[in-house]
Order: structure tokens, then sequence, then C-alpha cells
């Protein structure tokens, strides 16, 4: 088998994994990391509430937590801060 046959065969099986990840990996993955955003700013609204107001952990369990949650933090005031309409819960 000549090298060109074995570059255009590499290059069409690698299409084909990439049609297939389009059609069923990449809605999954999309949702997956959705998900995990959320989860990540409920944990820092649990914890870090204070910030906006909502006190649900004391302060203590907070400062402890606080060196892991810095370099979040100005995502997630600005995720909830922002102003939401109708089409943000179809997206």
């Amino acid at each position: 088998m000549s090298e060109e046959k074995v570059k255009g065969f590499r290059g069409f099986l690698d299409s084909v994994i990439e049609f297939l990840y389009g059609m069923a990996g990449h809605d999954m993955t999309r949702f997956a990391l959705k998900t995990r955003g959320s989860m990540e700013h409920l944990f820092i609204l649990i914890t870090m509430g204070d910030m906006l107001g909502v006190p649900i952990l004391p302060p203590y369990y907070s400062l402890r937590i606080l060196p892991y949650v810095v370099p979040q933090i100005a995502t997630w005031k600005r995720r909830m801060l922002r102003e939401r309409d109708l089409t943000d819960a179809l997206a």
C-alpha cells in the first residue's frame, strides 16, 4: 500500500470520527460543560453568598474555601448579577 493511500485513508477515517462526534458527542459535551458550570456557580453561591447578601454558610467556612474560589469569583458575580430574559431559559 502506498504512502498516499494510507494518508488518504487516515484523512477519511478522521473525517468519519469527527462526523460521528458531531452527531453523538457534541451535544452531550456541551450539556456536561453547562451542568458543570451551573454546579460550580451554585457551590460558590452557597459558600460565598455573603458577597451578594445571601448568608448561607458561616463566614468561618467561607474563609477556609476562599483561596480555592478566588479565581472564579469575577465570573460568578457577572453571571449572578446579569439580567436575564426568556431566551436564556431556551438556550
